[in-house]
């Protein structure tokens, strides 16, 4: 064991590589959806299924991870993720036609869904409690950083190549991190013969894929109330209502809903949830903003979002070494604050709004997101007990993929029936769109905030027990 804790680093290295490449391929198309449409012949609702297909196959088998790290070794974990990765690269890369990359997106997908809650669950068992935020740490500067920089990276790719190269300079990444992952990855995890429940996989599927199915085309329709939009949603969470009921009657349930009872866990989920949604619908609505009412093209669009980008994966790690020091009490509210602060201004942008002040509150957003997503999530997971992780980290992940998508889905629909229904011309109404999409955002933050302040540090607690523990023995 303490041969793993000197290798930690490098075997969470692997990961992050994996992971940073995975989340960088969730936003990275978006920017060549103009491409995409104009090559392959196809509207841009059809192409839209690049992202909602790659969306749909996290929400399907993000849930399934927890009972993949108790039956498969963590290497062999790894492996797969990254073998489904690279295979899905490059029939992505050498796509001909749209459904062949359609393919290339959801098999992806499956690795991208393998190796995000393997890296959270290693990370939880090679690094004692007092490391962990350090830790976290350079796992936010992967959650929150590669989407972000996905688009900006895209944007200088396409300035010069053709989008099949966003997939062509990924590649070698994952060479990368298997050959690292190989060298160094151990198996850390204890294998069990456990049961898969076909019945349980089944409403898991067509609930969470239901529910982000649903949201996903409300986005595109630009309207809640459809027949499809309100029977996907309906029928999502009838069956994950199902799924739910027959988790606590199984034995070998396929996620452990106990992880519920936990006090903190349920705090932290919440406020990750948040800064998730405020994220994701964030990075869609700027750069609809930058370049169709500041009528910027999209590698100039993209390079406004970078700063914010850079500077949140600097303070990933460092908010990762201040929550080892300090905890989550100080940290998530004060990381709210800013939050709040930077879309009660934007909520105000307009056509004539400086590209500068869009640069420096976007830095400010991100700062606060970094303050906030790393402390709640660690302090989250810290509750559990060892024997939960891998259903903690899936849970926590299947949720976040999932409210990432409803977030984007409600803030583009926003700002779709505020721009049809604004009096004025279609820069207005795109501006108007914009202001009520921020504040949903602003509205979901504040709430946010206001339970923040009921969060504890777990580690305090934790070491308040083993010290009354030792006290009763002696």
């Amino acid at each position: 064991m303490e041969q793993l804790y000197e290798q930690r680093n490098k075997i969470i290295a692997a990961f992050i590589i994996a992971a940073f490449i995975g989340l960088f391929n969730e936003t990275a198309l978006n920017m060549a959806f103009v491409q995409l449409g104009i090559d392959f012949g196809k509207e841009t609702s059809t192409i839209q299924w690049l992202t909602t297909g790659y969306l749909l196959t996290l929400g399907i088998l993000v849930p399934v991870s927890a009972f993949l790290m108790q039956r498969f070794t963590t290497r062999q974990l790894f492996t797969a993720s990254l073998v489904f990765s690279i295979a899905g690269t490059i029939i992505s890369g050498i796509a001909p036609i749209f459904s062949i990359l359609f393919i290339g997106r959801v098999v992806q997908a499956i690795g991208a869904a393998i190796i995000i809650p393997l890296m959270m669950n290693v990370m939880l068992l090679i690094y004692p409690i007092h490391k962990r935020g350090a830790a976290m740490g350079k796992i936010g500067l992967v959650i929150v950083f590669a989407p972000a920089v996905g688009p900006t990276i895209a944007g200088v790719i396409l300035d010069r190549l053709s989008w099949h190269w966003i997939f062509w300079v990924a590649l070698p990444f994952f060479f990368i991190s298997l050959f690292v992952g190989l060298k160094f990855i151990q198996n850390v995890n204890e294998v069990k013969k456990v049961k898969f429940d076909i019945v349980s996989f089944i409403f898991s599927s067509i609930g969470f894929g239901g529910v982000v199915y649903g949201f996903s085309i409300s986005g595109e329709l630009g309207t809640f109330a459809t027949t499809e939009v309100l029977i996907s949603i309906i029928v999502g969470a009838l069956a994950l209502i199902i799924f739910v009921i027959r988790q606590l009657k199984l034995d070998q349930p396929m996620l452990n809903l106990r992880v519920f009872k936990y006090p903190m866990y349920i705090l932290g989920l919440i406020i990750v949830l948040v800064g998730m949604m405020t994220i994701l619908s964030t990075m869609v609505i700027l750069p609809i903003y930058l370049q169709k009412v500041l009528l910027l093209a999209p590698v100039f669009a993209g390079l406004i979002l970078l700063p914010g980008g850079i500077i949140n994966a600097i303070m990933s790690v460092v908010a990762g070494n201040l929550f080892d020091k300090f905890g989550p009490k100080q940290m998530v509210p004060g990381g709210l604050i800013l939050v709040i602060s930077s879309l009660f201004v934007l909520r105000g942008i307009d056509a004539n709004t400086s590209s500068y002040l869009i640069i420096a509150l976007h830095i400010i957003l991100f700062v606060g997101i970094s303050l906030v997503m790393m402390p709640a999530q660690t302090n989250g997971l810290n509750e559990l007990p060892r024997n939960l992780y891998a259903d903690g980290t899936a849970i926590m992940n299947t949720l976040m993929q999932v409210t990432g998508a409803i977030g984007t889905a409600i803030a583009v629909t926003i700002m779709s029936i505020s721009s049809s229904k604004s009096s004025g011309n279609a820069v207005n109404g795109m501006v108007e769109g914009v202001q009520h999409s921020i504040t949903f955002g602003l509205i979901i933050a504040v709430i946010a905030f206001v339970l923040s302040f009921f969060v504890k540090n777990v580690r305090e607690s934790k070491s308040i027990e083993v010290k009354n523990s030792v006290r009763n023995i002696h």
